[in-house]
This record gives structure tokens, C-alpha cells and sequence, in this order.
């Protein structure tokens, strides 16, 4: 996706947030923080955006966003499951967010598998109010690409929730 239309589906969540009255937290690791980037490179996302996690590694998961070991140990770093902690663990560690995206998956163009091959990606949505959402991607493409497409992905979840 190019740059201009992340940056028109970010001004989206932004009025979307917004008019809900909602606070986000973002949590990413393969984007390494494109989400919070695409946000807040839009003048005024500070009333909305609280601000990100870039937990690229199992020990940050672990430490800044507290995801299980345990959940890491049994589903790894690329799951549905650890998508759902690193969201539920940016809400808990952003306490003035009201509702938090997370994004994990394998860009490439190496580190993938037969289970889950370069461009499996995983993202999680949760909120105060209940909110609960996570969705496995496969995407197509060069590690740019990948990115791009998860970046776009994890913004119309938010959009949509």
C-alpha cells in the first residue's frame, strides 16, 4: 500500500478514536513501530495516541507487555495467542489507553517455516470494555511490502472496532 494511503487510513482512525472518545496503545514487533509512525505523523494524534511497544524480541514481550512465557513457550512469538497477550499486556501497561492493537508476525525474507511461512502475521485487539479480536494474516510480497500490509491491517482493525 503506499505511503499516501496508510497515511489517509490513519487520519481515518484518528477521527474514528476521536468520536469515540478512545485512547490507543499500540504494540508492534515485525512493523518495529510503523503503526505508531503512520499515527503519529499526523499533527494532533497526541489526544488520541498514547503512545507504543516496539517489543521485537521474547524477553520484551515478556517484560514491557507481559505476555506468559508460558504462552510464548507453547504457541511461540508468531500466534494468535501471543497477539492477543501483547494487546492485553499494552492496555495493562497503558493505563490511560482504553483500547490497544498488537501486531507479530514474520516479514522476511528469512525466518520462516513450513507452519508459519514469511508473511504469517498475527494481530490482536483488545479493549477495556471487552473488546477482544485476533485475526492470522498471510501476506504476499518482499519484507516492505509485508509490513505495509500489516501496517494497513492492524489500522483497519482499530477503524473497525
Amino acid at each position: 500500500m503506499p505511503d499516501n494511503d496508510i497515511a489517509a487510513l490513519a487520519g481515518r482512525v484518528l477521527e474514528h478514536l476521536r468520536r469515540s472518545g478512545r485512547r490507543l496503545v499500540t504494540v508492534e514487533s515485525c512493523t518495529g513501530g510503523l503503526i505508531g509512525a503512520a499515527l503519529s505523523d499526523i499533527p494532533g494524534s497526541s489526544d488520541v495516541l498514547e503512545g507504543g511497544f516496539i517489543t521485537y524480541s521474547n524477553a520484551l514481550k515478556m517484560s514491557a507487555v507481559s505476555v506468559p512465557e508460558a504462552v510464548l513457550a507453547q504457541y511461540g512469538a508468531v500466534s494468535l495467542q501471543t497477539a492477543q497477550a501483547m494487546a492485553e499486556g499494552g492496555l495493562l501497561n497503558a493505563p490511560d489507553a482504553d483500547i490497544a492493537v498488537s501486531v507479530t508476525g514474520i516479514a522476511g525474507p528469512g525466518g520462516g517455516s513450513v507452519a508459519k511461512p514469511v508473511g504469517t502475521v498475527c494481530f490482536g485487539l483488545a479493549g477495556r470494555t471487552g473488546l477482544s479480536s485476533v485475526v492470522q494474516c498471510h501476506f504476499a510480497g518482499d519484507r516492505t511490502s509485508i509490513r505495509s500490509q500489516a501496517v494497513q491491517q492492524a489500522l483497519q482493525m482499530v477503524l473497525n472496532a
